[in-house]
């Protein structure tokens, strides 16, 4: 993008309330369910930010600090930027029910329902990048870029100064009429858009996402150690699970969403329309004995087009170790993992040598 200094000149023949307007029927027509706009004024998200960072609470994510305050500052990142395009994208593949099912029974693997699908970066980018052609279409070339969780992007603030919704205490964004089962994209822009009112928080006392997380990783309300989050642990985190975790992460072999499943504001949320956010190789309802017997070529194929697939075949066969380390003792959860033992890494093996005492 440009860096223009004066983009209300540039754009001064516009009628940008029109134009915001018009992008926000073009972005429900291409199926976002939430949008809103933003400026670029994140001072009290980045001290949130710079804080966290200076507890340590970003574990092993050393990119998270990275990029200092491009994070925080869009026009750092993107020189130009002045507005922030924010959108939500429901991808809640299933009924209420059918997930606390799976959860409930440690014989079978839960996978956090945001990567039972295709993965969302392709999806959403995609869909974005249609947006921006229309607006293009509608006033001629302008400066821009997308992002989908694909840069160092504070989206989740941005969200909320959007109206989309509320960060809450779990620090997921709440929207009023749909939870929070979404995922969020951006268009950086040096269009001068009107902006939105930022959300209201609507928490209240609440607290029932803190009390259910398996780790007690959210250590104060809006506050979460992702060091003892099972999202972090089966996923960012690329060495050894800690053993005092270990039996707490249950049958969670890909992130985990139990803050998400007992918020109430997420009995709004209704079944995803995309096709490609639904369950792909049964993976929503699979038996962790199962999973266990795939060899990497069965990981690779069954996961091509997934967000799974980032995690690599050994911290897969990691996570589902451990989850059969929790997993009620009988001949066949030993078995399995014995006969995983001779070819798995020192890493894997030494997963598979604790949930084999689990069972002793």
């Amino acid at each position: 993008m440009a860096n223009h200094s004066n983009t209300t000149t540039k754009y001064q023949h516009l009628d940008l309330q029109q134009l915001a307007h018009h992008i926000k029927s073009r972005a429900t027509a291409l199926g976002f369910q939430g949008v809103g706009i933003s400026n670029t004024a994140l001072d009290e998200a980045e001290t949130h930010l710079v804080n966290w960072l200076d507890a340590g609470y970003q574990g092993d994510m050393e990119y998270m600090q990275r990029h200092g305050t491009k994070r925080s500052r869009p026009g750092e990142l993107e020189p130009g930027t002045v507005s922030v395009i924010s959108t939500t994208f429901n991808y809640w593949p299933e009924s209420d029910q059918h997930c606390q099912t799976i959860l409930d029974n440690p014989e079978q693997a839960y996978i956090s329902r945001y990567a039972l699908g295709r993965d969302y970066h392709k999806v959403i980018r995609k869909r974005l990048q249609t947006l921006a052609n229309e607006i293009q279409q509608e006033i001629g070339e302008f400066g821009y870029r997308v992002f989908t969780d694909s840069a160092p992007v504070l989206e989740k603030a941005l969200g909320e100064k959007a109206g989309l919704g509320w960060i809450g205490k779990h620090t997921n964004l709440i929207t009023e009429h749909t939870g929070s089962w979404f995922f969020i994209g951006e268009i950086y822009t040096d269009l001068p858009l009107p902006v939105d009112a930022t959300a209201k928080n609507h928490c209240g006392t609440c607290q029932a996402c803190i009390d259910a997380c398996p780790t007690q990783a959210i250590v104060a309300p809006y506050k979460l150690d992702a060091r003892l989050c099972i999202s972090y642990l089966t996923i960012e985190l690329r060495g050894s699970i800690p053993i005092e975790l270990r039996s707490r992460i249950g049958n969670r072999i890909y992130g985990c969403d139990d803050c998400q499943i007992v918020c109430p504001w997420n009995r709004f949320t209704t079944q995803t329309q995309e096709t490609d956010f639904l369950a792909r190789n049964h993976l929503d309802d699979i038996s962790l004995l199962e999973l266990f017997t795939w060899s990497e070529q069965e990981f690779l194929e069954k996961t091509q087009g997934s967000a799974i697939r980032r995690i690599g075949y050994e911290c897969w066969l990691r996570n589902i170790a451990v989850a059969l380390g929790n997993a009620p003792t009988n001949e066949n959860v030993i078995s399995a993992l014995k006969s995983r033992l001779a070819d798995s890494s020192t890493m894997v093996k030494e997963h598979i040598e604790w949930a084999i005492q689990q069972h002793q």
